[in-house]
């Protein structure tokens, strides 16, 4: 895997990082699009972290940090690229940030039908805390 690259999103990243959200990532989000992650990589540089293989693009990782908590959103890997340590190293990389940015414990939205992922997030030493539920509110009305 040494010819694995990880680095931070730039803006000239962002199309291909939607397209490739199409298809590795499991389930999509009203914030999936580039207005969405333009804010993002604006507001949070670094945050949105990038594998790269042979130039191509073949996983990402959210690694959001408010100021208090350390947030994991989006980790996706190609599925021809998958279980090669693509998804470890991303981890890596985001739980390295967080460290440096003051962060003390990471927490990943997971949605609860997507198998493969418990067991990714197992793997790295994440485990559920059943004892919370996402409460959520949309805060603007959308026509998708």
């Amino acid at each position: 895997m040494t010819d694995l690259r990880i680095r931070p999103a730039l803006a000239d990243d962002l199309d291909a990082v939607l397209a490739f959200w199409k298809t590795a990532a499991e389930g999509t989000s009203i914030s999936d699009d580039r207005d969405g992650v333009e804010r993002l990589v604006a507001r949070d540089p670094g945050a949105l972290i990038l594998a790269e293989r042979g130039g191509e693009l073949v996983g990402t990782v959210i690694a959001g940090f408010d100021g208090w908590r350390c947030h994991l959103y989006r980790l996706a890997v190609h599925p021809r690229q998958r279980r090669q340590g693509i998804g470890s190293a991303l981890l890596t990389a985001a739980e390295e940030r967080f460290v440096r940015l003051g962060g003390r414990r990471a927490d990943a939205m997971v949605l609860v039908r997507n198998e493969t992922a418990h067991h990714a997030w197992g793997a790295a030493g994440y485990g559920p805390q059943e004892h919370w539920r996402r409460w959520v509110k949309p805060l603007a009305d959308r026509a998708d």
